[in-house]
């Protein structure tokens, strides 16, 4: 992995920071993006501790923040110019229904939003790369969630904070396959990966019945660095090299749940998506070749 510049959302913490940390090992540059200041200062000297590899950098981001992640983006398209593996790993639970700044309900904003409007936001760079990988970390909850299109932001059913994770867990695999498709004649690649049952803080937000649920598991749980395994073998692999839009647990390929491969709705989904995040696919891939063409014109010249 030297030479590759990796960008890991939540990445302070749990599965995110045993991923920075395998690939570091790896000698890959890595761009943790974490919205904790402490936190993510924190890591990055861990992650140079265990590894050696000073090429380690923190940024921070808000991913329940449009602007937010706008500006980090900025940051990494002006500074890096191309970006070798996207991985989408943050993720939050919350037992009541909050809002993020822009006005949507909070975990499909973080969940889905986010990586919806990051990954949109740095494709440019990710062409730049000879080859590029977006992972996006999903979760086998995914299988209870059936998502009413028409209701994204919970206005009219009753707020349920485990069936709002499991619908922008869906809402991941959905994102993930449509967007397969519209990168199949790219050198970019898109999968799921999904970390199985995992010891994470993701319940830190939940409440005390969550909470105390969780912990009664605990122990059959995986450790974050079983959890990453996934990850990093996407990220990595020459075996996966070209695969593009599939599920995979345990370094295999696996089914989704039947909802994942409505192919109506993950239009649907997207279209939606790009309403709420103001940003458009089809006028990114114009820039890109437009800067692409400009570049071979200038090689000419």
């Amino acid at each position: 992995m030297k030479g590759k510049t990796c960008l890991i959302t939540g990445a302070s913490a749990g599965i995110g920071l045993t991923t920075a940390l395998g690939l570091a090992k790896l000698g890959a540059t890595i761009i943790i993006a974490s919205r904790d200041h402490q936190r993510g200062l924190k890591a990055r000297e861990f992650i140079k501790e265990q590894t050696n590899n000073v090429k380690v950098e923190y940024l921070p981001v808000d991913l329940a923040s449009f602007s937010s992640i706008h500006q980090m983006a900025e940051n990494i398209n002006s500074r890096y110019g191309k970006l070798d593996v996207l991985i989408n790993n943050a993720g939050i639970f919350t037992s009541e229904k909050r809002l993020s700044e822009d006005g949507y309900e909070l975990t499909f904003a973080v969940n889905h939003l986010a990586p919806f409007l990051l990954t949109n936001l740095l494709l440019e760079s990710l062409f730049n790369a000879r080859t590029a990988r977006i992972i996006n970390l999903v979760s086998c909850f995914h299988f209870l969630a059936r998502i009413d299109i028409n209701d994204l932001n919970f206005q009219r059913r009753n707020y349920n904070g485990l069936n709002a994770y499991n619908c922008s867990k869906l809402a991941n695999v959905l994102f993930t396959y449509y967007l397969a498709g519209m990168l199949s004649k790219t050198s970019v690649t898109v999968n799921c990966s999904d970390p199985w049952g995992t010891n994470t803080g993701i319940v830190d937000r939940a409440n005390f019945i969550c909470r105390l649920l969780w912990n009664v598991q605990k122990p059959f749980l995986l450790t974050a660095t079983k959890g990453a395994r996934t990850s990093i073998y996407l990220a990595t692999s020459d075996i996966v090299s070209g695969i593009n839009g599939n599920y995979f647990r345990h370094c295999r390929q696996y089914n989704s749940s039947k909802a994942s491969y409505d192919n109506e709705i993950s239009l649907i989904l997207w279209k939606e998506c790009e309403k709420m995040t103001n940003i458009s696919y089809n006028k990114t891939i114009t820039s890109s070749q437009k800067l692409k063409d400009l570049a071979i014109l200038n090689d000419i010249l």
